[in-house]
């Protein structure tokens, strides 16, 4: 039996950067690559329209796609059938929505617009990142994944994690991102009296480990998180969670849930997310 065909393009993959959509999009394409799909992986970079051009009888599956040259973007709009796969804001010129009163822009800072409205389906993260997407673009075709993948391996040390007994302190995530706001979140806790640990590691596993040392997640980003992968592994592992309005994932349903509950529903994500982006490429 013959497979799918599919072209993935974005910017970086895993073995180029450790972060959250490069992890998502490793495990999609590893589990559409154990079904019925074919995938080639494409760098934005790399691709020039003579290049894309070969692969006609691919479709496309496009993550992030800041270094994708517009005569490709334009090449990909009126000749491929594509979905994007949409990990933060690439409709707006500073990709912030925070910039703007209420999370919308205004027309001139809209970008990208024809390549989002042609797509078969954007897919996004939560309800809170498919709403801001939707008053920016006014568009139909938005679907709304409500979670990530993480692989099976993940999900077990996850899983062992969240029995770990914890101290009574607050974890806050140590970054040099300036949005992820390490700094205002730890002048909080010594304002409030609160025992935290910084934590940070570029080992996945490692850091996960970090993280379950202590029984609360304090995270307050100054601009929306599409989902937050760090709020759900906190979740997952039984950690109290403490953020603001700006983290997509705490407008999911789901988002009550904790420990193995919440794992369980992840597992299910699995299976869920990739036969969404198989279904819409191919109905």
């Amino acid at each position: 039996m013959s497979k799918n065909k599919v072209l993935y393009i974005s910017d970086f993959f895993l073995s180029d950067v450790i972060g959250g959509g490069e992890l998502n999009d490793n495990e999609l394409c590893s589990i559409l690559e154990s079904g019925s799909v074919e995938i080639k992986k494409f760098r934005s970079s790399e691709l020039s329209v003579d290049e894309i051009r070969k692969y006609r009888d691919y479709k496309l599956i496009i993550s992030n796609f800041i270094n994708l040259k517009k005569e490709v973007i334009d090449e990909i709009t009126e000749s491929y059938t594509y979905v994007i796969y949409e990990h933060d804001h690439k409709y707006l010129k500073s990709r912030n929505p925070a910039d703007y009163e209420s999370y919308i822009a205004p027309d001139e800072e809209i970008i990208n617009k024809e390549f989002y409205k042609k797509a078969k389906a954007i897919f996004c993260q939560s309800s809170f990142h498919k709403k801001i997407m939707y008053n920016n673009l006014k568009i139909d075709n938005i679907v709304n994944l409500s979670g990530n993948l993480w692989s099976e391996g993940s999900l077990r040390v996850i899983e062992t994690l969240s029995k770990k007994e914890k101290q009574n302190k607050y974890s806050i995530l140590n970054s040099q991102t300036w949005h992820k706001n390490t700094r205002e979140t730890s002048f909080y806790c010594e304002k409030k009296g609160f025992e935290y640990n910084l934590i940070s590691s570029p080992d996945y596993n490692e850091f996960l480990s970090l993280l379950s040392n202590n029984d609360k997640f304090i995270f307050l980003p100054k601009t929306p998180e599409t989902l937050s992968r760090v709020i759900v592994e906190a979740r997952m592992m039984n950690i109290k969670t403490i953020t603001n309005k700006n983290v997509g994932a705490s407008y999911e349903d789901w988002y009550k849930l904790k420990g193995m509950e919440l794992i369980s529903l992840i597992r299910e994500k699995r299976t869920e997310i990739p036969s969404k982006v198989i279904e819409a490429l191919y109905e």
